[in-house]
């Protein structure tokens, strides 16, 4: 099977959004690149049930190069982000409240310094027809330096230079669309606007964790 390792991911890439209720059926597509081939979700699968043997191998032209089944309807999208990003990896859902704030703002303001993992503020990708070549050019101009956006009328998309980073960033986007909104329940009532952060505190956050190491594990002083 032509990127066995690969396709096993997807099919538990899949299982995990499923569990973290950021897929519903069939709402969503995953993939993954190696050299000049990507594996990716089947159309019509649901992510939360599919297995490594139900994944397709396409090419960089959308090709089928193995597999049974036709792969996503968002071959364009998936391959558009390939061609125009240095994304290893691509997790597309219908994540209830990433597509909720899609439908009213522009944008996810930089208020958490978590969401510069996923490159700062969060665009939204203007509208498009699912599968088309207009919708790839939205999403691929949103994700322009960043590693994630909402997408207008229909869903969350995020890239990483693996599949389980992808996976990561896309979770880290729900999350941050889950407090933004938890933020403006609140302004409505206190009448204070979210507080984003400044540059400068942009800055402080990226060195202190650079010095620090910040987001990985590190034995104490002196263990063993």
């Amino acid at each position: 099977m032509l990127l066995a390792e690969e396709r096993h991911a997807l099919a538990e890439a899949g299982r995990r959004l499923e569990a973290r209720g950021l897929v519903i059926g069939t709402g969503g597509n995953l993939s993954v690149r190696v050299g000049d081939l990507v594996a990716v979700t089947p159309t019509g699968g649901a992510l939360g049930e599919l297995t490594a043997d139900q994944m397709t191998v396409i090419d960089l032209d959308g090709a089928v190069a193995d597999g049974d089944l036709a792969p996503t309807s968002e071959v364009p999208l998936h391959l558009a982000i390939y061609r125009g990003t240095f994304a290893s990896a691509v997790a597309h859902t219908h994540a209830p409240t990433s597509t909720a704030l899609g439908l009213v703002t522009d944008e996810i303001p930089l208020v958490h310094y978590g969401m510069l993992n996923l490159g700062g503020v969060v665009r939204v990708a203007a509208y498009a027809c699912y599968g088309t070549d207009e919708l790839a050019a939205h999403v691929v101009k949103a994700l322009e330096y960043k590693q994630a956006a909402l997408m207008r009328n229909h869903g969350s998309i995020a890239t990483g230079s693996s599949l389980a980073k992808a996976v990561d960033n896309l979770e880290l986007l729900e999350w941050s669309a889950q407090v933004y909104y938890q933020a403006l329940l609140a302004s409505a009532v206190t009448g204070r606007a979210p507080r984003e952060l400044t540059q400068q505190e942009q800055e402080d956050v990226i060195t202190a964790a650079l010095t620090a190491g910040y987001g990985t594990t590190k034995k104490l002083d002196g263990s063993k």
